[in-house]
């Protein structure tokens, strides 16, 4: 009797673990797992600020509605430490997660290191505002709801050449970012073709903003336009060169879209341009609705409401796939056809790239104002 009593223990124990497992598997299903990648720290966390509200906004959207498939949707928000090796990191962590698909990353130097792992790992990625063309192009797991740098390239260089009467122009270049090297080579292509000079192409590198030099060289070229492809820096670039005395127009594309672009200098520029993915202004019921619905966490950005899109469709499509299954939701991803979105109908095309609209936007006595829109 006593040799039997000593046994009691272990088979309480086993006992306990058959009835918990059935409920930690039921417990695992009761949430649909996505995965967010941004700058939380280090030199993107500031721009990131916007994009996270957005993921937050949508998820908390979704659950309120009453999930996905009958789910809550479960948010792990993965920080990339605005590096390209702390985003392969990240992008590991979201695959170890069990998440369904990842939304981000912002900048497309960290984008392009999440969409290699997520390829690999057969796990969906909706970029919500890297704009590089070679993002989308690492595989069919991967998608963007921003437009590509191509169309921004096209669309400032026709804008500087047609609608500026620009002949001539300065290029500044963040030798550190793939994103501002893409776009000026193809804002350069663009321009060329259309008759314009190029005057001279300069480099820079983000973390030694001196520049002295280089506003000497802007200066004495005394351009129609200066373009500036770079992130929210290009603010204080913007200024510096305004204090300087240059008149060339400054001009730049949609990484002057978030706003600490506005806080690092662009606050105090006199007349500026850039491309931009969305505005308030835009008319549209969706991007009304929008507005009405969250207009007590806003001000709006474009950051938050392009944040706001990848995670709706991720939604949207593991709905269509009518499953987790993380191949079937890729393939529901690219049929996605009209999804209308608040920034904009997005139709994703062979590479997983959204057919849309862009926003020219005018930067006057440091104030945003919506100039006018132009369809691809």
């Amino acid at each position: 009797m006593i040799r039997s009593m000593k046994k009691w223990p272990l088979l309480v124990s086993f006992v306990f673990v058959l009835l918990t497992l059935p409920l930690q598997v039921v417990g695992a299903q009761d949430t649909i797992p996505i995965a967010a990648i941004y700058g939380i720290t280090g030199a993107a966390a500031d721009a990131s600020v916007e994009s996270v509200k957005g993921v937050r906004l949508a998820v908390d959207s979704l659950n309120q509605s009453g999930g996905v498939l009958g789910r809550q949707v479960k948010l792990h928000l993965i920080d990339n430490q605005s590096t390209p090796i702390g985003a392969h990191i990240a992008a590991e962590s979201a695959v170890a997660t069990g998440a369904v698909g990842i939304v981000g990353a912002a900048w497309s130097s960290y984008s392009l290191a999440i969409a290699k792992v997520a390829q690999k790992r057969g796990i969906p990625m909706i970029s919500s505002y890297s704009t590089h063309p070679q993002v989308t192009r690492i595989g069919d797991y991967i998608f963007r709801v921003c437009f590509v740098d191509t169309f921004v390239g096209q669309v400032m260089a026709r804008f500087a050449y047609e609608d500026l009467h620009a002949r001539t122009a300065v290029i500044f270049i963040d030798l550190t970012s793939d994103y501002s090297i893409g776009l000026s080579k193809i804002f350069i292509e663009n321009f060329r073709k259309l008759g314009g000079t190029v005057l001279h192409e300069i480099a820079y590198k983000k973390k030694f903003l001196e520049l002295n030099d280089q506003i000497r060289q802007a200066k004495k070229a005394a351009a129609d336009v200066m373009f500036l492809s770079g992130h929210d820096e290009s603010g204080y670039i913007v200024k510096k060169a305004q204090d300087a005395g240059i008149t060339s127009i400054p001009m730049g594309g949609d990484g002057w879209s978030i706003s600490t672009f506005l806080n690092k200098g662009g606050k105090d520029l006199k007349l500026g341009y850039f491309c931009s993915h969305w505005s308030p202004s835009v008319d549209s019921e969706i991007s009304k609705m929008f507005l009405a619905d969250h207009k007590t966490d806003l001000p709006p950005k474009v950051g938050t409401v392009l944040a706001y899109d990848a995670t709706m469709l991720l939604a949207d499509a593991i709905r269509r796939a009518g499953t987790t299954d993380r191949a079937t939701v890729k393939n529901a991803l690219k049929q996605t056809q009209n999804y209308q979105g608040v920034t904009g109908t997005i139709t994703f095309n062979h590479q997983g790239d959204p057919v849309k609209s862009a926003v020219i936007m005018m930067v006057r006595d440091g104030k945003l104002e919506y100039l006018k829109t132009l369809e691809p």
